[in-house]
């Protein structure tokens, strides 16, 4: 046999073997922020995003996602012939509530068919049995085009096994609106700045003061006017020891629920308002934002000692009302304000949980209960909570 038939029948049976064992489609599923084991009132969790893109030039449906636990040791083999435990598994319509289609509008009957080229994204929310969290996580995903059916495993991710350990940013007790869950605002927001994307408010909080009956400021004052609500003025603490890397202070605050939207342009130097982000060391950064005009105790290159008092709660920057937008990130790039980063977890030294609230356009509704002290958790959204003086 000659060199070009010896080539022609490799090559044949090549593709013959391939087609036997069903060549999976050419699909990049990939994390972009590895997770971190967080905790709630409920127990352990991860909460992460996978990113799919379609490589090939046809539509797949995506039918199935499943969460495998990895390793139980950092950096340990897989045991051999272990049947790897599923954390999560989703199928057809349950996936539809951790669907996007960035970039596209999808009718929500279309959003499992991804069209050659273009990408879904994944917010995956995990819950976490008892003992120990998984070293890593991989991915197993089912796509069908026409009548074929492909399962295509990805490579493992690795699982921080712990949060970072704050005080809390406030005293007393607080309203954690939008805060951590699958379906919060601050959750889904994905932003791409100098050519990367990121969830920079992953686990963020806008912390609320209420009353009995659901109301944010006194009763029988005006409602445009910030130093009637409860939460303005109140001091904001630094969650932990650490260097001030950016403040800003000066911009003017918004009437809130007035017809005028916002005292200032929104733009990336003012979405946040007076704010104020602490480097607390491996690439744990506290950003504390909203804060009243004048009232920053510190500047950048200040040391900032951990329960230390660092501005007054206000209401400037992209808010409507006075509230403490409080988010932990892993950087802090130039010019793209406390957005272009990922939001990290953090596990509260102390808090009592004491409610869980409803917010609707009717406003604010709590049903409260006997406090449940908790250590080493992060409030949930929603959750009517207490700190420690």
């Amino acid at each position: 046999m000659t060199l070009t038939g010896k080539v022609m029948a490799l090559m044949l049976a090549m593709t013959s073997a391939a087609t036997a064992q069903n060549i999976p489609p050419s699909v990049e599923f990939r994390v972009p922020k590895a997770p971190t084991v967080a905790m709630g009132d409920s127990g352990a969790f991860l909460t992460y995003e996978l990113h799919v893109t379609n490589l090939t030039t046809n539509v797949l449906s995506l039918k199935k996602v499943e969460v495998l636990a990895g390793p139980a040791l950092a950096g340990g083999p897989a045991l051999a012939g272990a049947t790897p435990a599923v954390l999560l598994s989703l199928a057809d319509s349950a996936i539809m509530g951790i669907i996007a289609r960035p970039g596209q509008t999808v009718a929500p009957s279309e959003r499992l068919n991804i069209a050659g080229g273009t990408r879904a994204q994944l917010f995956l929310w995990v819950p976490l049995g008892p003992g120990a969290a998984p070293a890593t996580v991989r991915h197993r995903l089912t796509f069908k085009r026409d009548s074929t059916v492909s399962v295509v495993e990805g490579t493992a991710t690795p699982v921080e096994p712990s949060a970072v350990p704050i005080r809390a940013p406030l005293r007393g007790e607080w309203l954690a609106a939008n805060g951590p869950s699958n379906l919060s605002g601050h959750r889904r927001t994905t932003l791409a700045l100098n050519g990367v994307s990121a969830i920079g408010q992953r686990f963020a909080i806008d912390f609320l003061q209420i009353d009995s009956a659901g109301r944010t400021w006194r009763p029988g004052t005006d409602s445009t006017v910030n130093a009637n609500y409860y939460a303005y003025g109140q001091d904001v603490i630094s969650v932990g020891d650490g260097t001030v890397v950016f403040a800003k202070d000066s911009i003017a605050q918004n009437s809130p629920r007035s017809a005028v939207a916002r005292a200032v342009p929104i733009d990336l130097v003012t979405v946040a308002g007076n704010l104020i982000v602490v480097d607390m060391g491996q690439r744990h950064f506290a950003a504390y934002a909203h804060l009243q005009p004048g009232s920053l105790r510190v500047r950048a290159g200040d040391r900032v000692k951990k329960g230390q008092v660092i501005g007054l709660l206000g209401n400037s920057g992209n808010s409507t009302e006075p509230h403490l937008h409080f988010q932990l990130i892993d950087g802090l790039t130039p010019g793209a304000s406390i957005l272009g980063d990922e939001g990290i977890p953090y596990a509260l030294e102390s808090m009592d949980l004491v409610g869980r609230c409803d917010l609707s356009a009717a406003g604010v509704r709590c049903t409260r209960f006997a406090p449940m002290h908790l250590r080493g958790v992060v409030p949930r959204q929603n959750q009517l909570v207490r700190f420690p003086d």
